[in-house]
């Protein structure tokens, strides 16, 4: 085939020119999102879906004008391919990939096996993907192909593909090195929107591998460049995906503005063709994902009604208006709900069969069993129909098996056996996941995977917690074992590759932790003891303890939105004889506590509470610790928290000689600090030191340099950014400047640039900033304030971390003047974040601010005691903290309880 004569031919006018730019643009993009790239529906959990531009992509470069069979074999694989029948799209590819070989045309059957290699990742059928694209790389680097003029333009677009492959199967770093070739190649051919998308490939690369910060670099590039630009669909398309992966690594405010921008400057080009809908449609959809990640649940409904009714095709307003239907159920919007259920289910039976059509029975199954869930006496009155619903979901299951999609059979067959679980079928539920669980391990899908062995667990286990009596509760711990083995092995692809896996964390991932701990805990495996019934085993509460910290860390992971964090396990009796370790689990009927005593067996007790009744009491205790607040408003809580938590063991601590309490803090607890706890006599300050950490592995067990201390003292006294002034940092840094050697930056001299100058210039082991900050549950929103702005919690270990490995680490980071968010039940998540991302070995920081002297004091007198020899950074906290509550004015918690230590102790 004359392939020049194709490319005149197809750029024959600008306007087809900008469509195809258009075109391959979305499909850069389009491919990132390796399930349904034209079809438009990604996993079954993944509800943000916005592939919708896509199904206007023309993948082939072929022009319907030129006459040839291999010509018209791409054209129908391509209509299949757009109609989800991808099997029968793979078929007609293979035919013309042959019939290019056989015609000796290397530059077109590369090209065809991109298209191939592409069809099989959709169905998860990755050995044939990588042999076709292996296939396609060594065409083009043959010999003599180079001198052809169209190969540049499609060795660019089989780099991309292979990236994506790359990323999906694990190889961030390898993948990132592949679109960095696509973009040469698509610099050679003058290609702007192939340099754009190969950009955007990159950033995602380089978040997968957890830089962010080249990633955010890049992404300012990419946006200032589209920016640059004159308005055209081009530039909408680039801003619209730039908006969505704006979205992905986290940057939602950021998100929305561009993604506004997008709209924008498509009503301004808006006009009839199909294209303009598309992209209209697709970027309202966009902004719904956004709003609705942002938990604006009315923004995101309007605007994914607006990209319904702006939808070009009925196909396209389907698959929108099931994202819209799975927030609905997820919004408990229960009349919304059932008016624009029987419209839908309607719309999904006159579906074509194909891949769209599966996905959609899957995708509406999965809305309809979570309502069922939600509305069980609505569901027992036949709220909607169990039994059409199975039918549905066989009819996929059918339609996946003719077209070969594994991965789709796989989720029809565990979504119809979730079905089964909520009506209590136990045995047809158990037959169909371990069907579906056999298929996701076979095509190697973990992501799907450890769903389906989290069903089975809860299917051993009759669907309670704990284990029904009935249950199996042996082969249950074996499945939420191997479901929790899954996840770790995932943390690096669930943060990086399927992002929206986070948006429901909560819902899809924290619960497989939280329930194997509770089956952990409710299987007593040894024989009863003196004090009564049966505990569980010492290797229960050991794998307990150390899923518990496994959900730490993956908390961590979806704060940051990345894999980001090396966990070492580390033995608390080779830290520090004197220190006891406290994991306390709120559980849904329980409170339990496993302990660790030095060279002792772990310690179990529990009280039978609801976990509403002990949230109750946490936000009691937190709310009482105010400035005005009365003895007898926290004291009941305080002790109330002291009985469930330290009572039944406080006369083993006394016999260890227990000088330093660590804890592992759950749920409502991490935002209680601990010193405030009282045992009827005494504050557990006056009797402990005590400090948090979100787990031993991840904790640094040196102890603090017995050296001359010196401190970077920085800080912003005056009103900046709505903040109001903190007259009294001066004086805290005047004193602590008194205290120990120091380098100061206060207000105008405290900037962004001249912090990190500082910081890599001098060897300060001590970092203390006294000035407004912030720790939320979402990373954006934790922050440091300075002069000239804000420091990002993401930005910390850029600017900090420079310093670790060398032979002056930061021993500590204060932080006097920082606080959680208010109304955020999950705001230490950030304090946790900052004392993991700065790289420092200890943080200090307060859950709420205090704008009073008494900081200054607790500051002064706690370098004080720092100074001492053979002083722990934990005991000259407690001896601080006691100093303060021992005088008149300061004697109330409000003063002296805030100040946490977080991380190494010593």
């Amino acid at each position: 085939m004359n392939w020049r004569a194709i490319i005149q031919k197809l750029f024959s006018s600008k306007a087809r020119r900008q469509f195809l730019q258009v075109a391959l643009l979305g499909l850069l993009i389009s491919v990132s999102l390796h399930v349904g790239i034209a079809v438009g529906l990604q996993e079954i959990g993944h509800w943000q879906t916005e592939n919708v531009e896509s199904s206007a992509i023309s993948s082939s470069p072929v022009d319907s004008s030129v006459s040839s069979p291999a010509v018209q074999l791409m054209q129908q694989a391509e209509t299949y391919y757009h109609a989800g029948q991808v099997s029968q799209a793979i078929a007609l590819w293979q035919q013309a990939a042959l019939h290019y070989e056989t015609e000796d045309d290397s530059l077109n059957q590369a090209l065809t096996l991109s298209f191939l290699a592409t069809a099989f990742a959709d169905q998860g059928q990755w050995a044939p993907a990588n042999e076709a694209i292996a296939r396609s790389i060594a065409l083009l680097n043959a010999p003599g192909l180079n001198s052809n003029p169209n190969t540049s333009t499609v060795r660019a677009q089989v780099l991309t593909v292979q990236g994506e492959l790359q990323l999906t199967q694990g190889q961030a770093s390898t993948a990132l090195k592949t679109w960095q070739q696509a973009e040469t190649a698509y610099r050679q051919t003058h290609d702007t929107s192939g340099i754009l998308g190969s950009q955007i490939n990159q950033a995602r690369a380089l978040q997968s591998e957890g830089l962010y910060r080249r990633a955010t670099t890049l992404l300012t590039q990419i946006e200032q460049s589209l920016h640059n630009q004159p308005n055209s669909w081009l530039k909408v398309t680039g801003l619209r995906n730039l908006g969505k992966m704006l979205r992905l690594v986290g940057s939602l405010p950021q998100s929305r503005a561009v993604l506004e921008e997008s709209l924008a400057i498509a009503l301004q080009l808006q006009d009839n063709s199909p294209e303009s809908a598309t992209n209209i449609s697709g970027i309202l959809l966009s902004l719904g994902n956004t709003t609705r990640a942002q938990g604006e649940i009315d923004s995101a409904l309007a605007f994914y009604q607006q990209a319904a009714a702006t939808a070009p095709s009925a196909t396209t307003k389907t698959q929108v208006q099931l994202v819209q239907f799975s927030l609905l159920v997820e919004a408990d919007r229960l009349t919304d709900v059932q008016q624009v259920l029987p419209g839908l289910q309607s719309q999904i039976t006159n579906l074509p069969p194909g891949r769209l059509a599966v996905y959609a029975r899957i995708n509406l199954a999965q809305s309809l069993i979570k309502w069922g869930n939600k509305q069980t006496e609505l569901a027992a009155k036949g709220s909607f129909d169990f039994s059409a619903l199975a039918q549905d979901l066989a009819t996929a299951i059918s339609q996946a098996r003719s077209m070969g999609d594994r991965r789709a059979e796989s989720y029809a067959l565990g979504t119809l056996g979730s079905l089964y679980e909520i009506t209590h079928q136990w045995d047809s539920a158990k037959t169909l996941t371990q069907e579906a669980l056999r298929i996701a391990q076979s095509i190697d899908a973990p992501d799907v995977t450890y769903q389906w062995q989290w069903q089975l667990g809860r299917i051993f286990c009759h669907n309670t917690q704990p284990c029904a009596a009935a249950g199996d509760v042996q082969n249950a711990t074996v499945a939420y074992g191997e479901a929790v083995k899954t996840l770790q092995s995932l943390r690096h692809d669930l943060v990086a590759i399927n992002q929206e896996v986070q948006f429901s964390f909560r819902e899809g991932v924290e619960p497989v932790y939280r329930q194997f701990v509770e089956l952990l805990l409710h299987s007593p495996l040894t024989p009863p003891s003196e004090g009564g019934g049966a505990k569980p085993s010492q290797e229960n509460l050991k794998q307990a303890r150390e899923v518990i910290e496994a959900l730490q860390l993956a908390e961590l992971d979806n704060f940051f939105r990345e894999a980001c964090l090396n966990a070492r396990p580390v033995e608390i009796d080779q830290i520090d004889p004197h220190a006891a370790v406290i994991y306390p689990i709120i559980l849904p009927t329980q409170f339990a506590v496993i302990v660790g005593l030095p060279n002792q067996p772990l310690r179990y007790y529990k009280t039978s509470l609801p976990q509403t009744e002990v949230e109750r009491i946490l936000t009691q205790l937190y709310d009482s610790l105010r400035p005005t607040a009365f003895l007898e408003d926290w004291m009941p809580a305080a002790q109330q928290v002291y009985n469930l938590l330290l009572r039944p063991v406080e006369t083993q601590l006394a016999a260890s000689n227990i000088k330093t309490l660590v804890f592992v803090p759950d749920g409502l607890l991490r935002n209680i600090p601990m010193a405030v706890l009282h045992d009827g006599q005494h504050y557990l300050i006056e009797n402990y030191a005590v400090v948090l950490t979100p787990g031993l592995q991840l904790l640094q067990p040196q102890p603090l340099t017995q050296m001359r201390l010196q401190g970077l003292l920085a800080g912003v006294s005056q009103a900046r950014e709505n903040f109001p002034p903190l007259p009294n940092v001066s004086v805290e840094i005047d004193q602590i400047r008194a205290e120990i050697p120091s380098q100061v930056l206060l207000d105008q001299s405290f900037t962004n640039d001249s912090f990190q100058t500082r910081v890599d210039s001098t060897p300060s082991s001590i970092v203390h900033l006294a000035t407004h900050g912030q720790f939320s549950s979402n990373a954006d929103d934790t922050f440091i304030l300075t002069w000239d702005g804000r420091i990002n919690v993401k930005q910390l270990d850029q600017l900090l971390q420079t310093r670790e490995g060398n032979l002056n680490p930061i021993e500590l980071l204060v932080l006097s003047a920082c606080q959680t968010a208010e109304g955020d039940d999950r705001a230490a998540l950030g304090m946790a974040g900052v004392a993991v991302r700065s790289g420092a070995r200890s943080t200090l920081a307060s859950l709420w601010s205090v704008s009073d002297r008494s900081t200054a004091l607790l500051m002064i007198e706690f370098y004080h005691q720092l100074a001492q020899p053979g002083m722990t950074k934990a005991e000259a906290l407690r001896r601080a903290q006691v100093s303060l509550l021992q005088q008149d004015d300061y004697m109330i918690p409000y003063y002296w309880a805030p100040f946490v230590l977080l991380g190494n102790w010593l």
